[in-house]
């Protein structure tokens, strides 16, 4: 095994945390994927004899890679957290693998943004604020009991089968907020408060009736179909019974490439 090979193995240990930071920055598998890849380009080319702490060298330079990308977004005036959701972590209800939960974790600190970045003050805190609420965003606090999560998902999909108004009120919070993204550049939508979103389910009965059972970001959630493939992916945030938050991705591209299971097969529960 020559050198580059020792060093490959050496970076593919680290591979699965380095992909959790970069994930936890930037809200997208791909770009995390993306990150990553030029962190093993840049370590390629250095001499790695000279890397004391190989693995906080690698999570250094994922992160300004990172910062690097989100700069980026701002030049081009791309879509933020208030305007996109993050990518959610898409399982079948057997358990999330250790890769998914390796990027579930809380992965990075705020610091290590603030410490990085060397523009000004202003500047530093901006991109930190931006993190914070990404991390926030894409790690949702739900009750712990998953069975108890299943539940209340189960009566709310089968109030909006239904049509039943009432039985949809009574599993939503009252101050719920359920956010939309269909992509293709149309903004996030957002509607806030139990009747409001009530209203909107009752729309999507036939949704609901092609809704398999999945986790979303290790919570109880749905992948719904049509015509056997995926077409929306949504994550439920459950607290003291009643549903607090809906996240819906229907955006057709994002939607294809994070279900990876058969939509298709059912689940036991």
């Amino acid at each position: 095994m020559n050198d580059l090979d020792c060093l490959a193995e050496r970076f593919e240990a680290d591979r699965v945390r380095l992909r959790a930071v970069a994930y936890r920055m930037l809200g997208s598998l791909t770009e995390a994927d993306d990150a990553v890849q030029e962190a093993w380009l840049r370590l390629s080319r250095s001499d790695a004899r000279r890397i004391g702490n190989l693995g906080g060298w690698l999570t250094t330079v994922v992160a300004r890679v990172c910062l690097d990308m989100l700069r980026s977004r701002t030049a081009r005036r791309e879509e933020f957290l208030a305007e996109s959701l993050p990518d959610p972590i898409v399982s079948a209800e057997e358990g999330v693998d250790p890769e998914q939960e390796a990027v579930l974790a809380d992965s990075v600190g705020l610091a290590l943004l603030v410490v990085l970045e060397t523009r000004t003050p202003a500047a530093a805190r901006q991109l930190a604020s931006r993190a914070r609420r990404r991390v926030q965003g894409t790690a949702p606090a739900p009750d712990p009991d998953l069975a108890r999560q299943r539940e209340v998902v189960d009566a709310f999909l089968a109030a909006a089968r239904d049509g039943d108004f009432d039985a949809l009120v009574a599993v939503l919070d009252p101050d719920v907020v359920l956010r939309s993204d269909t992509g293709k550049g149309r903004p996030l939508a957002v509607v806030r408060g139990a009747a409001a979103v009530a209203r909107g389910a009752l729309t999507f009965g036939r949704v609901a009736r092609a809704a398999t059972p999945a986790l979303v970001n290790g919570a109880a959630g749905v992948v719904s179909t049509v015509g056997g493939r995926p077409y929306s992916v949504l994550a439920f945030t459950v607290a003291d019974g009643r549903i607090v938050e809906i996240d819906v991705l229907a955006d057709p591209g994002r939607v294809a490439r994070l279900v990876l299971w058969p939509p298709d097969a059912r689940i036991s529960r």
